[in-house]
């Protein structure tokens, strides 16, 4: 059994936010292999955040964030279930790092099931196109296509796409460890980001 010290728990707190207790066990779980307790504790993450999810989510914030030269702003919602909650520094500076992700990658929507149809499409014809144009077999085309278009949702899709300040963490991880940490659901519901001299 790997000895775990308290620097050991320290860092892992550092990297994951997690708290002091949570990060002990995730170590002595994984034999005190960092990386995995990093992994272990995002499941964990994950399993709070599903149990969660139904919850009403009727209080939050709206956190604007404006670009230096003030050419690009961005709003966005996010909501959670208690006022006391919404008014967490926590909180808050999750919705501040959303925002001013949201400025920096420029998402079409929050997560896949809101490509529009039309977009999908578009991006399906233009990956069917340049396989054939590879002359790749059809059987081969499909998972081509398939693999493509994942890569576009992580492009598109703000919750599938990796966070400005640590792209190895997507922003579905940041707010899964968000709803861990707190113990509330959490969703980010709307944003509207502006450009100077750019249509919608």
């Amino acid at each position: 059994m790997a000895t775990i010290t308290a620097d050991m728990v320290k860092e892992l707190r550092t990297r994951t936010n997690a708290g002091m207790m949570d990060c002990k066990k995730a170590l002595q779980e994984c034999g005190g292999d960092m990386d995995k307790a990093v992994q272990w504790l995002r499941q964990k993450g994950l399993a709070v955040a599903a149990k969660r999810a139904g919850r009403a989510t009727s209080e939050g914030v709206i956190q604007s964030y404006i670009h230096a030269g003030n050419k690009l702003g961005v709003l966005v919602e996010v909501n959670c279930e208690t006022d006391f909650v919404a008014k967490t520094d926590q909180f808050v500076q999750f919705a501040k790092d959303v925002a001013m992700h949201i400025a920096a990658a420029n998402p079409i929507c929050i997560k896949r099931e809101e490509v529009p149809e039309d977009v999908l499409n578009k991006e399906r014809e233009l990956y069917e196109k340049q396989a054939k144009e590879q002359g790749k077999p059809d059987h081969i085309i499909e998972k081509i296509v398939t693999g493509r278009l994942e890569k576009f949702y992580k492009e598109v899709c703000l919750l599938e796409q990796p966070f400005v300040k640590d792209p190895d963490k997507s922003i579905q991880d940041l707010l899964n460890e968000l709803i861990a940490s707190i113990g509330e659901n959490i969703s980010i519901r709307r944003f509207a980001r502006f450009q100077v001299g750019q249509e919608d």
